[in-house]
């Protein structure tokens, strides 16, 4: 058995923003843990649906950090995209490409041809994020999908971080063109399957682990692929979150941060009324609300928490989010961050 998480898998597939880093600045202990799995042996790679930032413009940015990389170790959805299209397409065909200057490289490197208006007949569009993205582009892709081109995304996002909060993100420009043609588009990013893939491809994964911090694209992905998965609770989702997850954003380990890699991982045993971990146990009442007793690492009640809520959860149905409070309280004063 494997001494630690880290080396029961061949890759680690780490997310970057909410992993990593948080818009830009590196997340408390995180590159240091991302050093010690490499000298450890395991194979390190970043996988992003961020298509505004080449692979080699990511690198820089962990290296600048102390993170261990190298721009082969970086997978974007952009490269996704592109390979989408290129297993659709005939070589050398157009695409009406709407977004950053990465976008159009990636499409290119696939021996496809960038264009910008729907006058040169474009076979496709493909839209990712980039921050000077106006109407004009978006009234040529709408006119080219109206007129018959494959219409793909990089990734459907809602939201990305901005420096002031929460701004709007690539799916939510996505609905322009969708709104004006009738026309979805085919996602290339988390949580659909081609990022992954495109993973896969680009560092030989045969057994990879999959640590995100969202359950609705990086756990979700993983989930859609059969992949095992680590959520860490250092950006979106939170122990509550965690705890409410549908089956199919359940992630096969939680820890509180990137540390977890380095150690063994604990056993997590599903009992009649509920689940232990650690020193913990956690079971659900008549009244169906949750409790955890015990003692030791907060994080292991958290594991049998999660763990008995989802067999609650689909043994009776979807829970309220109210019958968590007595358990996370529980867990808080134990030092778990809610």
């Amino acid at each position: 058995m494997p001494a630690t998480l880290a080396e029961a898998y061949d890759v680690l597939l780490f997310d970057l923003d909410g992993v990593v880093y948080i818009g830009g600045t590196p997340i408390s202990g995180a590159p240091e843990a991302l050093r010690k799995a490499s000298q450890a042996g395991a194979h390190v790679a970043y996988v992003t649906n961020n298509a505004s930032r080449t692979p080699a413009a990511v690198a820089a940015l962990l290296d600048g950090m102390g993170a261990p990389v190298t721009e082969a170790d970086v997978v974007t959805s952009a490269q996704a995209a592109a390979r989408l299209l290129a297993d659709r397409l005939p070589p050398k065909s157009k695409v009406l490409v709407i977004g950053a200057t990465a976008l159009r490289l990636a499409v290119r490197e696939r021996g496809l041809v960038p264009v910008s208006t729907a006058a040169e007949q474009p076979l496709a569009v493909v839209q990712g994020f980039g921050p000077g993205i106006d109407y004009g582009r978006l009234a040529e892709g709408g006119l080219a999908v109206r007129a018959g081109a494959l219409f793909v995304a990089t990734n459907a996002d809602s939201t990305i971080p901005h420096a002031h909060g929460t701004a709007p993100g690539n799916g939510s420009l996505l609905k322009v063109i969708e709104y004006a043609t009738g026309q979805a588009p085919v996602v290339a990013g988390k949580p659909e399957p081609p990022l992954h893939r495109e993973s896969v491809i680009r560092t030989g994964a045969k057994h990879p682990l999959v640590i995100g911090d969202r359950l609705d694209t990086d756990i979700e992905a993983a989930y859609n692929t059969g992949t095992d998965s680590l959520l860490v609770l250092t950006g979106v989702d939170t122990p509550r979150t965690a705890a409410l997850a549908p089956k199919h954003r359940r992630p096969t380990y939680i820890a509180e941060d990137l540390d977890a890699l380095l150690r063994p991982y604990p056993d997590v045993t599903e009992t009649e009324s509920g689940a232990e971990c650690g020193g913990w146990t956690a079971t659900a009442g008549e009244d169906g609300a949750l409790r955890v007793t015990g003692h030791g690492a907060a994080v292991d009640g958290l594991r049998a928490l999660a763990r008995a809520a989802w067999a609650a959860h689909d043994r009776n149905g979807e829970l309220d989010a109210a019958q968590l409070d007595g358990a996370l309280g529980t867990l808080a004063a134990a030092g778990l961050r809610i």
